[in-house]
C-alpha cells in the first residue's frame, strides 16, 4: 500500500469548491485602508490596537489604496474630501469593499442641516457595502461591521454579481442569539 492510499485518503483529504477557498482566503486576510477623517478615526486606532486586536481576523491595516482591499471611510466627508476619497476608491485593485462608519460619513451628521460643505453621505460618490452606525461608534460596532465584510465576501461566487451577493446575504439574516446558543450547546456536549 502507498502513501496515498493509506494516509491521505482517509484522514488528509479536503473536498470543497474554489469559491469557497478563494472566499476563505480573501476574508482571513482582510487589508483596510482606513481613512480617517475624524472623531471617528479615534475609535477606528483603538479598535486596532492591543484591546481588540484586529489581527486574530486576519485584519492588517495598510496606508496604500493600491495594496488595501477594504476602505474605512470614518468621520466628516466635506465637498472637498469627496474627490479626494473617490481617487483613492478608484486605486484600490479588484474586488474592493467599503465600509462607512459614523453618522457622518453615513448621512452626513449633525452638519449638513447647517452647512453647505458637507457631504449628505459616502455613498453618494462611491457604492458602500456595509454601514456601522453610532456618533462616534465603538470599536465592538466597528468590528462587527467588519465581520459583516467578511460574511459578504464569503456568500461572494465568482461568476455572481456583488448585487446578488447582498441579496443572498439578506435573505440569510440569522438571529445571532440562535448561533450562540448553538456553540454553547457544542462546547458543553
Amino acid at each position: 500500500m502507498g502513501l496515498l492510499d493509506a494516509g491521505i485518503t482517509r484522514h488528509n483529504m479536503l473536498v470543497t469548491s474554489v469559491d469557497n477557498v478563494l472566499n476563505w482566503a480573501r476574508l482571513s486576510s482582510l487589508w483596510p485602508m482606513g481613512f480617517g477623517l475624524a472623531c471617528c478615526a479615534i475609535e477606528m486606532m483603538a479598535t486596532n490596537a492591543s484591546n481588540y486586536d484586529l489581527e486574530r481576523f486576519g485584519i492588517f491595516p495598510r496606508s496604500s489604496p493600491r495594496q488595501s482591499d477594504l476602505m474605512i471611510v470614518a468621520g466628516t466627508v466635506t465637498m472637498k474630501m469627496a474627490e479626494r476619497v473617490v481617487r483613492l476608491y478608484e486605486q484600490m485593485p479588484e474586488p474592493r469593499y467599503v465600509l462607512s462608519m459614523g453618522s457622518c460619513s453615513n448621512c452626513g451628521g449633525p452638519y449638513w442641516e447647517h452647512g453647505y460643505h458637507v457631504l449628505k453621505g459616502v455613498d453618494r460618490i462611491i457604492p458602500v457595502d456595509v454601514y456601522v452606525p453610532g456618533c462616534p461608534p465603538r470599536p465592538e460596532s466597528l468590528i462587527g461591521g467588519l465581520m459583516k465584510v467578511q460574511e459578504l465576501i464569503r456568500m461572494e461566487q465568482i461568476g455572481i454579481s456583488r448585487e446578488d451577493a447582498l441579496k443572498k446575504l439578506a435573505e440569510k439574516n440569522v438571529d445571532p442569539r440562535l448561533i450562540i446558543e448553538q456553540e454553547r450547546k457544542v462546547a458543553t456536549a
